[in-house]
């Protein structure tokens, strides 16, 4: 009986310490997430600002510096392994075309910038307006993912 309880207590030790490595894995992707906000939303303002006065090299500029911002992100995810637990490599995944996304709007933003006519600058146009239009796609797989990930793992997202 003794070694029904050993046996036991360490089986649900294993399972509380993946489910606070899953727990804790999303809580860094959220937090990565999350410290790009205020920057989106300053450059946001930014290039909308820049578009209406024609300022094309500043959208450009500020087009890659987000680009930059956006891989670090990537990079810290690339760097460091998914938790060996259930839906870890396809949360990492989820989480890296989602971060990817996002840098192609930036990517996009840059592109207008260095347009040289306005027949390129439209073009460049078209395409950030069909990126636009796959955002909550990209949103919803990301979230679907994250569901998945949390629900195999014990927990529950906000």
């Amino acid at each position: 009986m003794r070694k029904l309880f050993i046996a036991l207590f360490l089986f649900t030790g294993l399972v509380a310490c993946k489910s606070k490595s899953a727990y804790n894995y999303n809580h860094e992707v959220l937090k990565l997430e999350k410290s790009l906000e205020a920057d989106i939303k300053a450059t946001e303002n930014n290039v909308e600002r820049y578009i209406g006065e024609d300022n094309y090299d500043s959208i450009a500029v500020a087009g890659k510096k987000m680009e930059q911002l956006v891989q670090q992100k990537i990079d810290i995810i690339n760097d460091k392994p998914a938790p060996k637990v259930k839906e870890g490599d396809n949360f990492k995944a989820a989480s890296l075309r989602y971060f990817r996304f996002i840098k192609s709007m930036y990517t996009g933003y840059k592109e207008l910038g260095l347009a040289k006519t306005e027949e390129a600058r439209e073009t460049v146009k078209d395409d950030l307006r069909k990126l636009i239009g796959e955002k909550d796609a990209a949103i919803q797989d990301m979230q679907s993912a994250q569901k998945k990930y949390a629900a195999a793992n014990g927990f529950k997202v906000q």
